[in-house]
Order: structure tokens, then sequence, then C-alpha cells
């Protein structure tokens, strides 16, 4: 299969479990251990694909820059950290909102307009911050894709372990901003324009980067691209996923063995990738 050709169908993957989890919390409830399996496994093979497949590929692609394809890594998980902070733009305890939106769009919709006053202003800012700081997060995603698919554009199956572990934090991502909203009072609709909206940035950005934007790009910087979204990733597992994720006694070694399968696909899907 071609770049071209992988890249359709992994954009096209991603636009539609991005809209499954807009869609999920509407028809189910997001219980407290579900979330945190999720996050168990998802940060696990986040941070595998950070260190087993971006940073190895930016260091292939520059043999000889390791030390600045280091330093955009540390960029990237900095700037990743930044994002973090000013917009604390993830959302994983669904466990509260959920009751909300497993409503009926119908009753959700009469349900906000009936307590519109019930919200605080800094709901609506929230999920405007939320927003915007994931849409800047998909974008980096689409970016590290589209990166990835040029440097081994000539393979079968290029670019799958970065895919692989988009594909799996995307849900949650859009997720968040339906449930953040949701609570927020924001019309059934309007949220539905978020999701349609947010759904489409991350193929984008990859289609951009891979036909429009990396041609005019110089060897050096398609590396450096790879490097900073691995400390981007790096950063999402580390700083934002794991904290997040209770050990409860009860659920210790469920979710440690969750984690380890995350980082045991990543180890997998290096099988379907050449050595670097």
């Amino acid at each position: 299969m071609s770049g071209s050709s992988l890249l359709l169908f992994y954009g096209a993957s991603l636009f539609i479990v991005s809209l499954l989890g807009s869609w999920l919390p509407r028809q189910m409830v997001m219980t407290h251990t579900r979330t945190q399996m999720v996050l168990s496994i998802v940060s696990g093979l986040m941070l595998g694909v950070a260190l087993l497949h971006l940073i190895p590929h930016s260091v292939a692609a520059a043999p000889n820059e390791i030390d600045k394809m280091m330093a955009w890594a540390l960029a990237g998980l900095i700037f990743m950290l930044l994002m973090l902070r000013l917009f604390h733009f993830h959302q994983h305890d669904f466990g509260e909102m959920a009751d909300h939106c497993a409503i009926s769009s119908v009753d959700a919709h009469d349900h906000a307009h009936a307590h519109d006053h019930a919200h605080p202003p800094e709901r609506t800012l929230g999920a405007l911050g939320l927003f915007f700081g994931l849409c800047v997060h998909t974008v980096i995603d689409g970016i590290a894709l589209g990166a990835v698919l040029l440097t081994d554009q000539a393979l079968p199956m290029a670019g799958v372990g970065v895919f692989m572990a988009i594909l799996l934090h995307k849900p949650l991502d859009a997720l968040s901003i339906e449930t953040v909203m949701a609570t927020g009072g924001w019309s059934s609709s309007t949220r539905w324009w978020a999701a349609v909206s947010f759904a489409l940035l991350c193929p984008c950005a990859a289609l951009g980067f891979y036909l429009g934007i990396a041609p005019m790009l110089s060897t050096m910087w398609l590396p450096a691209v790879l490097a900073f979204a691995a400390g981007a990733f790096i950063c999402i597992a580390l700083g934002d996923l794991l904290p997040e994720v209770q050990f409860h006694s009860h659920d210790r070694i469920r979710l440690t063995a969750l984690f380890l399968l995350g980082v045991g696909l990543a180890v997998g899907i290096g099988w379907l990738e050449p050595t670097h």
C-alpha cells in the first residue's frame, strides 16, 4: 500500500474513532474503572511508541545529529507540559459527568436551557480552553503521523506505531470535549460541530504535512518534527495519563498489567517496521 493510500486509511479511521468518542458518552456511562483501564493501556502504548519508534526514526533520519534530536525531543516535552499547565486540557474522570451525558440529545438540550444559569462562566472558559488545547495536541499528532509516513513511505505498514497510539488516544480526547461541554451547558448541535471539527484536525494536519508542508522542509526538519512529537508523547503519557491512574489495592495488578500490555503493543508493532 502506498504512503498516500495509507494516509487516507489512517485519516478516515482517526476521524471515525474521534466521532465515536463524542458519541459514546451520549449512549453509555464511562465509569471510573473503565476510564482507568483505558488510560493504563494508552499511556503504555504512547510511551513505547515515543521511545521505540519516534526517537529511533528521528535519529535514523539524522544519524550525525543525535544531540540536536534529543534537544528537539526535550522541546516537545516542555511544550506539551506548558500546554497542560496553561489549559488543563485533559479531563479523564468521567464518573460524575457521564450521568449528565447519558440522557438523550433532546433531553440534554432541554436540560442545558433549563439550567442555563447554573453553569458559571468558568465552565464555559474551561471548555474553550480544553477544546483549544486538544486541537493543538491533535495537530501535533497529525504532523507526527505525516512525518513518519514520509520516512517509511515505501513500507507496507508505514507509521503503524504512531497510528495505533493516536487511534487509541483520540476517542478519549473527543470524549473529554463532549463531557466538559455538556456539563458547561453547551447545546447538542454545538457539541456535534465541535466534535466534527476536532475529528477533522488530525487527518487534515497529517495530509497537509505529507502533501504540502513537508516538501518545503529541509531534510533536517523532518527528523526534528519526529523528535518533537516523541517528547510530546512522553509528556502526555507520564505527565498527564499515568498520574490520573489510581493504583488502588483492588485493581493495582490489573492496571499495571494493562500498562505493560500497552508497552508490549509498542514493542510488537516494531516487528512491522524496519530496523532503525
